[in-house]
């Protein structure tokens, strides 16, 4: 069974895209599309803008998402998932790929969310870090004993998970992280506590455009970042889309569930290679691609 997945924030590059655009009609016009969408040319920052400003989150998050699902659509027949899953901001890309959501819909809701996460950013100063060479209970029960909000965010991959939080309680859940044996713990250059309580604004906010949204039944199951488990109810899917602002994204349970559920080849549809390899590092016997059109 072949499992197609989309990648999160982190995997842009300026130029991304530019090749879809100059070969396929069909993804011209979306790119096209999505300038008018969000009121503003992506597709110049995209192909040929700086990567400070390809790194600003109401860029970042609509540049990858378009990347994927464009990708998605223009691979046509040849794009036949029999389950999807994305990281973190891929699970709306995952949800377009999927049927769940039309291309402007899920543009909009991208860019809405991406919006509300930079306000809530501004509201509060925190970070993430990364936490390297310890368990995932190890981490966890560090971060519990800190003072402050310090959470686990991104379970990556065994060995690899990333903690969000308070500026100052990260510091100390990384001196702490380090002395029980971390390989590493690097503060992440990143805006703000993703996927942590401090995103709550945000969650309220985008909670409002989802519950606007009309979702459809898709055509094969998503693997949520949140429950980890096949769904198919849209319903269920959107609420599972909104306890993520602020809930870990459990991509290593996600992957196993997969491989148990029967994925044998993962796909990974959009910029880079990063989920390709936390696939391997998390279920190393299956088979792992970069979705390419010919």
């Amino acid at each position: 069974m072949k499992a197609y997945i989309f990648p999160g924030q982190g995997a842009q590059f300026v130029g991304m895209g530019l090749d879809l655009y100059e070969k396929f009609p069909e993804a011209q016009e979306l790119f096209e599309q999505a300038n008018e969408i969000l009121d503003f040319s992506i597709t110049d920052i995209m192909f040929e803008g700086t990567p400070e400003n390809l790194k600003q989150t109401n860029v970042t998050q609509p540049a990858i998402f378009l990347h994927s699902v464009i990708l998605s659509k223009v691979l046509g027949a040849s794009f036949a998932p029999d389950m999807v899953a994305g990281h973190s901001l891929g699970e709306f890309s995952a949800l377009v790929a999927n049927g769940t959501l039309n291309f402007k819909d899920g543009l909009q809701l991208v860019s809405q969310r991406a919006q509300a996460m930079q306000k809530a950013c501004e509201v509060q100063k925190s970070t993430m870090a990364a936490v390297l060479g310890l368990e995932d209970g190890v981490v966890e029960e560090i971060c519990s004993g800190i003072q402050g909000i310090v959470v686990p965010a991104n379970y990556n991959c065994p060995g690899q998970l990333v903690i969000s939080g308070e500026v100052e309680a990260i510091n100390r859940a990384c001196e702490a992280l380090k002395e029980a044996g971390a390989r590493r713990a690097l503060i992440l250059p990143v805006g703000g506590a993703f996927h942590s309580p401090l995103m709550e604004p945000a969650r309220e906010e985008l909670a409002a455009a989802i519950d606007a949204t009309q979702f459809s039944e898709p055509n094969c199951p998503i693997y949520q970042n949140v429950t980890t488990k096949a769904v198919t109810n849209s319903d269920e899917i959107k609420a599972n889309l909104i306890a993520q602002l602020t809930a870990p994204v459990k991509w290593t349970q996600s992957v196993l569930q997969m491989e148990k559920d029967g994925a044998t080849s993962f796909i990974e549809v959009g910029p880079g290679k990063v989920l390709q390899g936390l696939v391997k590092k998390i279920a190393g016997s299956v088979e792992t691609a970069s979705a390419i059109t010919e």
